[in-house]
């Protein structure tokens, strides 16, 4: 809920800071302070003590970055990034969220003023959402690659020492908002590659992030993802991400390899890339075993999807409240009553694993 949820603004422009403080306000939400740089941020936050802080990637004296991983370790506070739309400022960007920032938000080219507007509804639920997020709870949760390496062959070798065998040709349509990034990574971090699923991935991010992410789990984990383009082909242990202001659908699947079809349609539960668009496709179009999973994220997108793979005999797995940053997508996906298991994220992976794994005869 908006009232109450006091704000830091840190911009190295005052206009920036001027017309996202005036946002804000508008959006009931109390700005008690304002930082020209990521020094004057860290100082602000603890001093007034806000629910949030929005943090410019690009500041002076001391970068987003810098500010967001002091903040989090002098006094751990919810922290959204505002980034520029450039290359440069997707690397940075991940980087933050890498520090404990939960999620971020891109400035609008051309004419700022007049865009920020526009998104400024986009902006305050972001801001409120991010804002109850509990972040000395998630700082725990990004798991190193090094443990996560251990807990992929934990999971193999658990799968064979009890008999049991993967099924063939199983597809996992992974859905997530607010919050997502890392919880994707840290899902197909722990997914062994042996269980060789077909990987679509729909995370809301802007067109420009969407390729860095795939980078980024591609380099994380034993899967071979990528970015997806239209008319992308993937078979067993390859992975799509959702390009980023385009909605992926599944156009065929013959074999076990299925392909990928991006359209610019209009959006869907006002995104686009929407996950209900990814998952109602792969379920009419995949007669193979099919996995949905809702993580973590704000609205509703994904529910229905949710109930198409189960209407078509898969199976579907939600993050648990505890450990979603924002129970939104994972609440509105089970009040569906088509959701077989709530898990935290630490225990999702096994959950997949459990259920395209069948017991030797």
């Amino acid at each position: 809920m908006v009232g109450g949820v006091r704000a830091v603004v840190a911009d190295d422009s005052h206009f920036m800071r001027s017309v996202i403080s005036d946002i804000l306000d508008d959006g009931g939400i109390d700005v008690v302070a304002q930082a020209r740089d990521g020094e004057n941020a860290v100082e602000a936050v603890i001093e007034h003590e806000p629910d949030v802080v929005t943090m410019d990637v690009e500041m002076p004296v001391m970068n987003g970055i810098e500010a967001t991983e002091r903040i989090m370790a002098e006094r751990p506070t919810p922290v959204v990034m505002l980034s520029a739309h450039t290359d440069e400022n997707a690397d940075v960007t991940f980087e933050a969220l890498d520090k404990g920032a939960v999620d971020f938000f891109t400035k609008p080219g051309g004419e700022v003023s007049m865009e920020m507007s526009r998104l400024k509804d986009q902006l305050v639920e972001m801001v409120v959402s991010v804002a109850e997020v509990d972040v000395t709870a998630a700082g725990g949760q990004t798991r190193s690659p090094a443990s996560s390496e251990r807990s992929t062959t934990s999971q193999s070798s658990s799968s064979a020492e009890s008999g049991g065998t993967y099924v063939e040709n199983p597809t996992l349509v992974v859905g997530s908002s607010t919050g997502g990034p890392k919880m994707v990574e840290k899902v197909m971090q722990n997914l062994p590659a042996a269980a060789d699923l077909r990987v679509l991935i729909v995370q809301h991010m802007p067109e420009g992030f969407t390729g860095r992410f795939a980078e980024r789990i591609n380099a994380r984990s034993e899967y071979d993802v990528r970015e997806a383009t239209d008319g992308a082909r993937i078979g067993g242990g390859e992975g799509l991400v959702a390009a980023g202001d385009r909605h992926m659908r599944v156009k065929n699947y013959r074999n076990g390899r299925l392909r990928a079809r991006l359209t610019e349609d209009a959006p869907v539960n006002s995104v686009r890339p929407a996950v209900d668009v990814t998952m109602e496709t792969a379920a009419e179009t995949i007669d193979d075993p099919l996995v949905g999973l809702i993580l973590t994220g704000m609205g509703e997108d994904g529910a229905d999807g949710i109930r198409r793979i189960k209407a078509a005999g898969g199976s579907t797995i939600a993050q648990d409240e505890a450990t979603s940053a924002v129970y939104g997508m994972p609440k509105r996906a089970v009040e569906t009553g088509c959701v077989d298991s709530v898990l935290p994220i630490d225990d999702i992976a096994d959950g997949i694993m459990d259920t395209i794994t069948t017991e030797e005869s």
